[in-house]
């Protein structure tokens, strides 16, 4: 669906990404329905009703949507949307992409290849050393250096590849510089590479933002680099969503009596690549070849969507938990035509009933 989008294009499609619980998932499924954001927008209050929401959807206004654009382009950011050319055609392929990106610096660096560097914020002075090394090294090598800009190893990792390019990816807006003293880091990676992120400017972040954050560094990658992290750490939620989107996954070996060094050794004992150095992530890359085909398009339009009746998305939302189950099984569990299946999850979804997560799985919200 790589194609050029007109102004009014570019609003709908972010208002529609904008609005309350639409997230990558059910934003892709709307567009595929409806063709356009603009037909979507107009179906949204009858859909949630449907799935049983009492009150009105809240559906940003024009006014606010202006003044998000207005608020980017004032610091020079660009807002690219997922079915534009110019949209990073390694993240277009991830199930489902971000529906809008912000990003500020030079964002034709994001169509390099790219590999993530990620570890500990309290990390080893050796871990900083070898993650500054690495990146550098692999930045000569060709590739733009990703990571999310916290203390420890994401800051050695831009710090070595600033020459070369870096991308970092923020959880609150792309104009959300933290932690603070990072200021400094923040102006030369926007001035050498690019700062990312799929939130709106002037937004800080939230907890809930990082593991979205954690999944665009990895879907900007074609490798994921874990250098330290302990067992309970966000960087290996990155490897693990970077495993689920067919990215390569390298750990830095430690020492067992390392706190720092426990991730890194279990995800080596689940079967990731050692990374001993730069020759490592390339020789991994080698094999990789091409993460999306050709004419992929995530939103291509659905054929035979169905029109669920109360009945079935009653039933549809009494199988959900807490624990998240696959759209087939809801399929199998119903009996019911699997268009229809999915769009009363769109439905229960708007109304606040359903949460549609990436890879196909369905919780409640």
């Amino acid at each position: 669906m790589s194609r050029a989008v007109s102004q009014a294009e570019r609003r709908a499609w972010l208002r529609l990404a904008r609005t309350e619980n639409v997230g990558p998932v059910t934003f892709r499924e709307l567009i595929r329905r409806y063709g356009d954001a603009v037909e979507a927008l107009a179906a949204l209050p009858e859909l949630a009703r449907r799935g049983g929401r009492s009150g009105a959807i809240r559906v940003p206004s024009e006014g606010e949507i202006e003044t998000e654009l207005a608020a980017g382009a004032a610091f020079g950011a660009r807002l690219l949307c997922a079915c534009e050319a110019e949209f990073p055609s390694v993240l277009a392929a991830v199930d489902p992409p971000p529906p809008v990106l912000w990003v500020r610096g030079k964002p034709e660096l994001l169509e390099r290849p790219g590999v993530a560097i990620v570890g500990a914020r309290v990390a080893s002075a050796a871990g900083q050393r070898f993650a500054r090394g690495l990146a550098a090294d692999l930045g000569q090598a060709g590739y733009i250096v990703v990571s999310g800009m916290a203390r420890g190893i994401d800051a050695a990792a831009h710090e070595g590849s600033l020459a070369t390019g870096t991308a970092a990816v923020l959880a609150g807006g792309v104009d959300d510089v933290y932690p603070p003293e990072h200021g400094g880091l923040y102006q030369r990676i926007v001035e050498t590479g690019c700062a990312v992120s799929e939130n709106e400017p002037g937004r800080a972040a939230t907890a809930r933002d990082f593991p979205r954050r954690n999944r665009i560094i990895s879907g900007l990658s074609r490798a994921v680099v874990v250098v330290e992290a302990e067992l309970r750490s966000g960087s290996l939620i990155t490897a693990r969503l970077a495993a689920e989107q067919g990215r390569e996954v390298l750990a830095v070996p430690g020492s067992p009596l390392d706190p720092r060094a426990r991730g890194t050794n279990d995800l080596i004992r689940q079967g990731a690549a050692i990374c001993e150095g730069a020759e490592d992530v390339l020789r991994a890359l080698e094999g990789l070849g091409s993460l999306r085909e050709p004419d992929a398009d995530p939103y291509r339009p659905a054929h035979g969507c169905g029109e669920p009746d109360e009945r079935l998305r009653d039933a549809v939302a009494a199988l959900l938990s807490p624990t998240p189950v696959s759209r087939d099984e809801l399929v199998r569990a119903t009996g019911a035509p699997a268009p229809a299946v999915f769009a009363a999850l769109v439905e229960l979804s708007l109304a606040g009933r359903a949460e549609l997560l990436p890879g196909g799985l369905v919780a409640t919200a």
